[in-house]
């Protein structure tokens, strides 16, 4: 009879390490282990909120040795790290090493915002004959989504090891009315660190009730690396022939012009201080992608930095791509790599145009129920 039960014990045993063994190699392991076999993702806690939700930062890791850090608060990359034309390797986005920054004030460094990225005049809009009211947040505007946006909240994280590379499956179930906005909203945005040292981003929605979502990335790029002055002396290119241009509180006047002629020509490679001086506050505008929006893959733009080598293509099935030059930061942030002057860091956030829902000859960013929203975003790296 004690034999009997010792057997059974042991039989209990080995289910039980077994059960343990699959549950890690389904990545549910403790945080700052590796998150299952060869998924190359790590978690570990990075702090919690005012209201005592956990954050956790899963790192990502290529077979090029290419690394991303990403928070389930906003859905917030904090690090990305890329080799120079030496192979050297540096952190190319501004960001914090703590959590207790990130919530507190900062310009969205890293963040998913929405619903609605960028802004929205006098934060009013009219959606199928009803007007909808929301916060003003950015002078007499609405912008990325409100006073507590996708940027500031928690999401679900499901780390996943695809063909591409280790892969992050974040999602959040915004309520009817959050924000102002119509309908009960479930996103899901996930980050896919390709083995071709590509960041993909892939975002899908769905609503209930007809609503207005335009979501992207918010991360501020710099180079030559976090920190390391300027991107005033970085070449871009864009695939842009035209752009929208804008009143003196950012909202676009309703036109869509060519940027031949005027200091918004970026359609050869041309130095970002070129002719920064001759627009009023610097860049924040939003260029018309040639081909964009049509379901397809297409080129946004490169960027490159001469003195690293480093270069970054931006590709995506979006309309537009805000162009915005850091202009707000003015010294007074202290990051990762040191202290962030003005344009330290610039955005190429792909997107729908600003104030679309009142612009109705702008590509239109109404989703419906039965309509999946889904638009990708890839930024990728090599060196030259």
């Amino acid at each position: 009879m004690h034999q009997l039960k010792l057997a059974s014990l042991g039989i209990i045993v080995g289910i039980a390490f077994l059960a343990s063994s699959c549950a890690k190699n389904k990545g549910e392991s403790a945080g700052g282990a590796n998150l299952g076999k060869n998924m190359n993702i790590q978690k570990t806690e990075f702090g919690k909120t005012k209201d005592g939700q956990t954050v956790e930062l899963y790192t990502l890791k290529n077979d090029k040795g290419m690394v991303v850090k990403i928070m389930n608060y906003g859905g917030i990359v904090t690090e990305m790290y890329t080799p120079d034309r030496n192979g050297q390797m540096g952190d190319i986005v501004l960001g914090f090493d703590n959590f207790k920054q990130y919530e507190g004030e900062h310009p969205y460094f890293g963040a998913i915002v929405g619903r609605y990225a960028n802004r929205i005049a006098k934060g009013r809009f009219i959606l199928n004959g009803k007007e909808y009211k929301l916060a003003i947040n950015n002078g007499p505007n609405a912008l990325h989504g409100g006073l507590k946006g996708f940027d500031k909240v928690i999401w679900r994280v499901r780390p996943e090891q695809t063909k591409e590379g280790p892969a992050l499956v974040l999602t959040y179930t915004s309520a009817d009315f959050e924000e102002g906005y119509p309908g009960k909203l479930s996103a899901t945005v996930t980050y896919t660190l390709t083995n071709d040292n590509g960041l993909k981003i892939e975002y899908k929605a769905r609503t209930d009730k007809p609503t207005i979502l335009n979501l992207t990335n918010h991360s501020y790029f710099n180079l030559a690396g976090a920190g390391n002055g300027t991107i005033l002396d970085e070449i871009l290119q864009l695939n842009c022939d035209k752009y929208t241009p804008v009143d003196p509180t950012l909202i676009p006047t309703g036109k869509i012009e060519p940027v031949a002629g005027t200091p918004f020509d970026f359609t050869r490679p041309t130095p970002i201080g070129a002719r920064i001086a001759q627009v009023q506050g610097g860049y924040d505008h939003n260029f018309v992608i040639n081909g964009g929006g049509e379901g397809k893959l297409v080129q946004a733009g490169t960027l490159h930095d001469p003195k690293t080598g480093r270069v970054m293509e931006i590709w995506t099935t979006q309309p537009g791509v805000q162009f915005y030059t850091g202009n707000f930061l003015d010294g007074s942030i202290k990051g990762i790599g040191g202290t962030y002057v003005q344009d330290a860091g610039l955005c190429l956030e792909t997107q729908h145009f600003p104030d679309t829902p009142n612009r109705p000859d702008f590509p239109s960013a109404v989703l419906n129920p039965g309509q999946e929203y889904h638009q990708v975003t890839i930024y990728k790296f090599s060196a030259k």
